[in-house]
C-alpha cells in the first residue's frame, strides 16, 4: 500500500508547481472577497481533484498491466487511489491555512478583507472541506476506472452535481420539515460532517473495488 501511495505521489510531482501557482493566483482572486475559510475549501476541492491526473499517468505507462503480475490485489490499488485522495485534500487545506493566512496578513495591509464564514472556527472549516472534497473525488475514481482518465475528466462534473444536488434536497427537507438552519444547526451539522462522508467514500471504494475486478484489462 506504500508504494501505490508513493507512487502517485512521485508521479504527480511534476505538476505540484503549476497547482501551487494555480492556488496562489486563487488567492489574489478570492481572499480579498471570500475570506480565508472559503479560500481553505477551493483549495481542497482543486487539490482532490488531482487524482484524476494519477489516473492519467497509470494510463500512459500502462501502470495497469504491470499491477497485475504484482503482488497486490485490485482491491489495494482502489485502496491506495483512495488513501491518495485523502492526502491530496490534506495538503490542499494545509497549503490553504498557509497561505490564506499570510494573504490576510499581507494583502489586509492594502484591502478591505471579507470576515470569515458565519464565524465557523478554522479547524472545523478545515475538517468540513476535508470531508467535502474527498466525497467529490470519491465519485471521480469509478468514473476514471470505468471509462478511462480523460473520458472520466470530462465526466468529473458528475462528481460535483451529485453530492450539491444532495446537499440541496437536503437544504429543502429541512425547510420542509419546518427547521430552520441557525448557526448552531450549521455547526453542528458541520462537525457530523465526516460521518456521511467516511459512509459515501466507503461506498464509492465498493463500487470501485466492484468496476475494476470485472475490468478486463487490455
Amino acid at each position: 500500500m506504500k508504494s501505490l501511495i508513493l507512487k502517485d505521489f512521485y508521479n504527480i510531482s511534476r505538476n505540484t508547481r503549476s497547482m501551487f501557482v494555480i492556488l496562489l493566483v486563487f488567492a489574489v482572486v478570492f481572499l480579498p472577497s471570500s475570506g480565508i475559510q472559503n479560500y481553505i475549501f477551493i483549495c481542497a476541492i482543486l487539490c482532490s481533484m488531482m487524482i484524476i491526473t494519477t489516473f492519467s499517468f497509470d494510463e500512459h505507462s500502462n501502470w495497469p498491466l504491470y499491477a497485475m503480475i504484482m503482488p497486490v490485489s485490485k482491491k489495494d490499488i482502489v485502496a491506495g487511489k483512495y488513501a491518495v485522495l485523502f492526502a491530496f485534500s490534506l495538503i490542499g487545506i494545509i497549503f490553504g491555512i498557509i497561505a490564506g493566512t499570510a494573504g490576510n496578513i499581507v494583502a489586509g495591509n492594502f484591502f478591505q478583507m471579507a470576515e470569515d464564514t458565519a464565524a465557523i472556527p478554522l479547524p472545523l472549516m478545515a475538517l468540513t472541506a476535508l470531508s467535502c472534497s474527498t466525497v467529490f473525488g470519491s465519485i471521480s475514481i469509478p468514473l476514471a476506472i470505468q471509462f478511462g482518465a480523460e473520458k472520466g475528466r470530462i465526466l468529473v462534473l458528475v462528481s460535483f452535481l451529485i453530492p450539491a444536488g444532495l446537499c440541496y434536497a437536503a437544504y429543502h427537507a429541512f425547510l420542509f420539515l419546518g427547521l430552520d438552519l441557525t448557526e448552531n444547526l450549521k455547526t453542528a451539522l458541520f462537525y457530523c460532517s465526516p460521518i456521511p462522508a467516511a459512509a459515501w467514500n466507503y461506498m464509492m471504494y465498493k463500487i470501485s473495488c466492484f468496476i475494476f475486478t470485472k475490468k478486463d484489462m487490455p
